[in-house]
């Protein structure tokens, strides 16, 4: 079973346990930041994303897809080349953009539910 086959389902945040996602170090700037995460759903066409993302401190660099997010818990900085810098926290919804390079200054470990069209 694929998780588009999945029924519906509900998914306690802050408790959920994530997998390792390897980072290019490449797109780090500083610090030892660590990702996880966890794809919840995804659709059959693989072009819609549903999960939950974590990062740990540090400074990142990264180009987005097309993502609307909700942060559950934490705080970060994150600068939009030729944009705004967007100041980030528990409760708050970001939507980034296709292409949008952006660099990410992460205080407290930022746990987000993502939605992204690829």
């Amino acid at each position: 079973m694929t998780t588009h086959d999945l029924p519906s389902f509900a998914v306690h945040i802050p408790d959920a346990e994530l997998e390792v996602e390897p980072l290019d170090p490449s797109q780090i700037v500083s610090g030892t930041p660590e990702v996880t995460g966890k794809v919840l759903w995804e659709s059959a066409d693989g072009k819609q994303l549903r999960g939950i993302w974590q990062i740990t401190p540090g400074v990142v660099t990264d180009t987005e897809a097309n993502e609307l997010f909700v942060v559950v818990s934490g705080r970060a900085t994150v600068a939009v080349e030729g944009g705004d810098t967007l100041e980030i926290g528990p409760g708050d919804a970001c939507v980034l953009r296709e292409g949008d390079r952006t660099t990410w200054t992460v205080h407290e470990t930022l746990r987000k539910a993502y939605h992204i069209s690829l």
